[in-house]
């Protein structure tokens, strides 16, 4: 493998970091996750700049002649308008749009357009954005298990308030408000990783061109899964709804994660027997 195809594999990565974070900073304003994704995404332009010099060494001419070098310019160019738009303010819904856009084409430009000899490449972004996603999926659900907890605690707890049923076990339980914030900080993580999670699993369907598995059932319960708490962030930015309403909205968005951890046994590409 050379180097300019390890370099292109890295980009893949950070990249996908990046996108993770500014997610993040959209579902809920985060200066910090802002700042950290664009660094990531100032580290993936230079790692692109770095990879064109590779290149060139390599082969001897500058990458401007093919489709596959035409949308890896595309995409160059699409992370440096970004870095510079996001000196602006409320641009962050633009940058992480636009970078989607961008990154969807570096991704599927591998599978569909890289030069035959880059085989190699094409086999190593296919194992990445396996093991990312795998990942990602992984830690997304045990978030959203965590913030489900906390859902279920605080619907309990202001039950028994409501009907003042005050015991022992009760005095041992945090606050409501500990709960609440407890609860939307580990919704608040899951939310974003389950979100790139599936723009990974979307991109490798499309890349392998087998469209009914974005009919999975599991594909289906996932995506409700992400638009639910998608929903309920943007709720909680401009509706004043009550925190045991937004509560259960989280445990309805968890049900479809269970509903799609379920749905391996009739999944087309998840089952659990490995067939």
């Amino acid at each position: 493998m050379t180097v300019h195809d390890t370099i292109h594999s890295f980009i893949i990565y950070i990249y996908a970091l990046s996108l993770l974070f500014y997610f993040s900073d959209c579902i809920r304003r985060n200066a910090s996750a802002k700042r950290m994704g664009t660094g990531l995404l100032v580290i993936v332009s230079m790692m692109q700049l770095l990879y064109l010099v590779f290149y060139t060494i390599h082969q001897g001419y500058v990458p401007i002649y093919s489709m596959y070098d035409f949308v890896f310019l595309f995409s160059f160019c699409i992370v440096l308008i970004s870095l510079i738009l996001s000196r602006a303010q409320r641009s962050e819904y633009i940058v992480f749009l636009l970078n989607v856009v961008s990154f969807s084409a570096l991704v599927l430009s591998d599978f569909w357009l890289a030069p035959s000899e880059n085989a190699l490449l094409n086999w190593q972004t296919v194992h990445g954005m396996l093991v990312m996603h795998i990942a990602l999926a992984n830690l997304g659900f045990a978030a959203l298990t965590v913030s489900a907890v906390f859902a279920i605690i605080y619907l309990f707890l202001h039950y028994r308030l409501k009907l003042k049923r005050w015991n022992d076990s009760m005095r041992r339980m945090p606050s409501l408000e500990s709960l609440q914030s407890h609860m939307n900080k580990a919704s608040l993580i899951g939310t974003p990783i389950l979100g790139v999670s599936v723009i990974l699993a979307v991109l490798s369907i499309v890349a392998e061109k087998r469209w009914l598995y974005l009919v999975d059932p599991k594909v289906l319960a996932t995506f409700i899964a992400l638009c639910i708490y998608v929903g309920y962030f943007v709720s909680k930015r401009y509706v004043d709804a009550p925190q045991q309403v937004m509560a259960r909205w989280i445990l309805i968005g968890y049900a479809f994660m269970i509903i799609s951890f379920v749905s391996n046994a009739w999944s087309m590409f998840h089952s659990w027997t490995g067939e």
